[in-house]
């Protein structure tokens, strides 16, 4: 990245509204971006603002982008207003990413919900690019509920590769809603878990609580701290490390991560806030 403060146009193509809060713009920028999974952008909205955000498509495609947004605030208010034709500012990648070479023969765990599932599908499709280097995939995907659930027409595919387990868990079923997976929280299904823990490992993305409760259950359940990846792009905003809302001890989720080990910071205060 020769200039991290030049800013690429890119125009929306697509846009994909996965559940009431969520939805997928497919972005066409002027010229290839190139990330590693784990990366984020800063995406900004002409006279706005701007806001970081992992991409949610694989890193081997840089010519297109997907990003996945929930609505929740000032900015992702505009995002969510945006049309197919409308411009959009990127800038980056920044960030530290996933280290995919020691993923490799290895049974990969990847848990995650709600929104966290965005930088994990960049993660997944990464690793379905390259699927024969790794001894399994087991991705559990939690939501609130069925509509909530996000990139419903893409499971029924991700389920046809052979080594691959993808299993959803929504926390409830409201009335009127369809749904024949599992039910209760995400972190449940680690009961279930059929790979061994002391050499594998797994990934977490979500909100704060269900990270917090999903590495305490991988560490009961024998995960090295070590081998624990936590995606902490929740804290950041600026992506320079000049804000510090995202400083954790003496790191900066923007510079340092978002990709940390549970390791690295589990002595750190308020990394669940």
């Amino acid at each position: 990245m020769s200039n991290p403060y030049r800013v690429i146009s890119a125009s929306i193509t697509e846009v994909i509204q996965e559940s009431p809060l969520i939805r997928t713009l497919k972005l066409l920028p002027e010229e290839p971006i190139v990330f590693k999974t784990g990366q984020f952008v800063e995406l900004s909205i002409p006279n706005i603002g701007e806001g970081p955000f992992t991409p949610s498509s694989s890193h081997y495609i840089s010519d297109r982008m997907d990003i996945t947004i929930m609505k929740t605030g000032f900015v992702t208010d505009y995002v969510h207003r945006a049309q197919v034709g409308d411009t959009v500012g990127l800038r980056g990648p920044y960030g530290s990413h996933y280290p995919l070479e020691k993923f490799d023969g290895k049974d990969v765990l990847i848990l995650g919900g709600g929104c966290g599932l965005a930088p994990l599908r960049s993660l997944f499709l990464t690793l379905l690019h390259d699927v024969d280097r790794y001894k399994s995939i087991t991705f559990f995907a939690g939501a609130k509920s069925p509509q909530d659930c996000i990139y419903k027409d893409q499971v029924s595919g991700w389920r046809q590769f052979p080594t691959v387990r993808f299993v959803r868990s929504v926390d409830a079923v409201p009335e009127g809603q369809e749904w024949n997976e599992d039910v209760g929280l995400v972190t449940k299904l680690l009961a279930n878990l059929d790979i061994d823990p002391k050499t594998n490992p797994a990934i977490v993305c979500g909100p704060p609580l269900m990270m917090k409760f999903g590495t305490l259950e991988l560490l009961k359940n024998g995960f090295k701290e070590s081998n624990i990846y936590l995606s902490m792009e929740k804290k950041m905003y600026c992506g320079f490390g000049q804000c510090r809302h995202c400083v954790m001890g003496p790191y900066y989720a923007c510079k340092d991560g978002p990709v940390f080990t549970y390791e690295s910071i589990k002595n750190e205060e308020g990394i669940w806030e």
